[in-house]
């Protein structure tokens, strides 16, 4: 599996990922809450393995920025 999420998209990822993940506990009891947690995970997983399914898909390779 090659890289394909970096440069300016990865912290970027880390950070949408850790403000959907915070407002998704702080929702938990509600529906919007479950679906922003899980798609932080899902934001926040990219950014720590540098791989998105959707940039392969694409042909989007930002490992190269910076």
């Amino acid at each position: 599996m090659d890289k394909n999420v970096g440069g300016y998209d990865r912290p970027l990822r880390f950070l949408l990922g850790a403000a959907l993940l915070t407002y998704g506990y702080q929702n938990r009891d509600r529906t919007i809450g479950t679906l922003a947690f899980v798609a932080g995970s899902d934001i926040f997983a990219t950014a720590i393995i540098q791989r998105c399914p959707l940039n392969a898909l694409f042909g989007i390779d930002t490992c190269g920025e910076e």
